[in-house]
């Protein structure tokens, strides 16, 4: 990276991401390789609490993490939350391909099976098409 982009990566201001994530293990992990890519983190494993720091927001992204069939409806009660207090919020699921054609809710589904590469590239590709 040449100094113009490092100038110009730091007069950016850093887009936002909630991650709402049920696996505590695996929270600061994602959480670190979203900041190490440029991003905020605000993140929480609790439901209650992740609908209090969306209200407190705003974020560019809620990215809720999906674990197995039992989570796609606190997910998707979480979205509709989230979207009812902001309608246009973009909402993204992370999980795994079987989640994936369970729900419509999210605006798009991040089917990583925990790539990081692939995680911060369908983060980015979800931000600028925003």
């Amino acid at each position: 990276m040449d100094a113009m982009t490092a100038d110009l990566q730091e007069s950016e201001p850093k887009q936002a991401i909630l991650h709402v994530c049920r696996r505590e293990i695996l929270r600061p992990i994602r959480d670190q390789i979203l900041r190490l890519s440029g991003y905020e983190v605000e993140s929480t494993c609790e439901r209650q609490e992740a609908i209090e720091m969306f209200e407190a927001g705003p974020f560019a992204l809620v990215l809720v993490d999906v674990e197995g069939q039992d989570g796609v409806e606190m997910a998707e009660s979480l979205c509709a939350d989230v979207r009812t207090i902001h309608p246009g919020q973009l909402v993204a699921f992370v999980c795994n391909w079987r989640v994936a054609f369970v729900s419509d809710c999210p605006d798009q589904v991040l089917r990583t099976e925990f790539d990081p590469e692939a995680f911060v590239t369908g983060v980015k590709g979800l931000l600028e098409t925003s």
